[in-house]
């Protein structure tokens, strides 16, 4: 027999089981005008919604990716169309961009309510002012740029996953911006010499590009200051130049790590040679949160062939070539010079279908029996999560928000 008090418990047992059952995922719409990806696409929408997820995505979320609404209708998704009410009433809020400043003078920070999860690209130790903000709206925000690179984490790895898709896009670029072929011909009218391909930086990206560029025919060359690359360069056909420098060149996570000044001049009298020869010259060389290293310097640039294509991936934190120019394409004394912003928003679709895996298997570490679970003694979640309980929790964050502050 139920006593009153009995049954008032069970009610609220209830409760709490059906509110743990649909905790609310949602994917906002980006606004960033150069960001057309989306946080999750309809096959990983449909099954977190049978793990008993509620989801929702916010109108025209897809659109640029091209995952219609009715897509995410279809997979088991609520459609939003009011953003005020996406932001603030979701448990968990997915993203691609970090949260922008929106036209009306509002930011998308104070949409989120306090207590609530973001994950998304957050560039914490570029912007560590987002960080701090985040903080002082107690949101629990991770950042998909702080995953570390282990095995266990691969799934999750989203620098990894976009990167490729930009080393692989940078060749098509180079190709299609050179007066040449790539691959060798032989024909009627003569022969034609391969191009020669020199790729700097030999990191997600950068073996993409080999890749890519080895498919296409090109003779390809590859530089990098971490000596144990050399044989994964050489494992994918091209020919790898070194040069042995006397300090640690490996960062945490397996990263190029920023060397000295004496190091960088030994470097570039390295490959200024390299660079005068070559027809295509890519570069991938990025430290985060530092501004990109200059490898390929404007006397270099003279030094090479009228024609010639360079493409510097690392345009967005300030470009490899000194000549660079961030989202244009210039030419200088004869040589064009590309800096392409974001490139992995150039392939949404499949850019959005590698990022919504990558954001899916870690929301599988966070969500345990429905329930949010943030378990700091996990090393991914740990690592990935910079702001918890109104304060930033990762101390590179931390000194990134000081140096900023001094500079300021």
């Amino acid at each position: 027999m139920f006593t009153i008090g009995k049954i008032s418990q069970l009610a609220g047992k209830i409760v709490v089981y059906l509110k743990d059952i649909f905790m609310r995922i949602a994917v906002a719409k980006e606004i960033e005008v150069c960001e057309r990806r989306v946080g999750l696409i309809p096959d990983t929408v449909a099954r977190l919604v049978k793990q008993g997820l509620e989801i929702w995505v916010e109108a025209g979320a897809g659109e640029r990716s091209f995952f219609g609404d009715d897509a995410y209708k279809a997979a088991g998704a609520t459609i939003i169309t009011d953003t005020a009410q996406l932001w603030g009433e979701a448990d968990i809020l997915l993203k691609v961009s970090p949260p922008q400043e929106r036209d009306d003078g509002s930011s998308e920070v104070d949409f989120l309510k306090s207590g609530s999860v973001l994950i998304s690209f957050l560039n914490p130790l570029g912007n560590p002012v987002v960080a701090q903000r985040l903080a002082e709206r107690k949101v629990t925000a991770f950042s998909m740029e702080m995953i570390p690179r282990t095995t266990r984490a691969q799934s999750m790895d989203a620098l990894s996953s976009q990167a490729s898709i930009s080393g692989y896009k940078a060749v098509l670029i180079a190709a299609a911006a050179l007066p040449k072929y790539f691959p060798m011909l032989t024909t009627a009218a003569g022969t034609i010499a391969p191009a020669k391909i020199f790729i700097m930086g030999a990191g997600v990206a950068g073996l993409q590009a080999i890749a890519t560029a080895r498919r296409l025919g090109a003779v390809v060359e590859a530089f990098d200051i971490r000596p144990a690359v050399k044989e994964e360069v050489q494992s994918l056909g091209a020919k790898f130049v070194e040069v042995k420098l006397e300090e640690e060149t490996v960062a945490a996570g397996g990263y190029a790590k920023e060397i000295s000044e004496a190091s960088k001049q030994r470097t570039q009298e390295l490959v200024a040679e390299h660079v005068k020869n070559s027809d295509v010259v890519i570069t991938t060389a990025q430290v985060p949160g530092r501004k990109a290293p200059i490898l390929v310097t404007e006397e270099m640039v003279a030094q090479m062939k009228p024609g010639s294509v360079i493409v510097d991936i690392a345009a967005e934190q300030g470009g490899n070539c000194a000549c660079t120019d961030p989202g244009r394409d210039i030419v200088w004394n004869g040589v064009t010079i590309i800096g392409p912003i974001n490139l992995p928003s150039s392939m949404p679709v499949h850019a959005s279908q590698l990022y919504a895996k990558n954001l899916t298997s870690l929301m599988q570490l966070l969500i345990k029996d429905n329930a949010l679970q943030v378990n700091f003694t996990d090393d991914i979640i740990d690592a990935a999560c910079i702001t918890h309980d109104g304060e930033i929790r990762n101390q590179r964050v931390k000194d990134a928000l000081q140096a900023f502050s001094a500079v300021g």
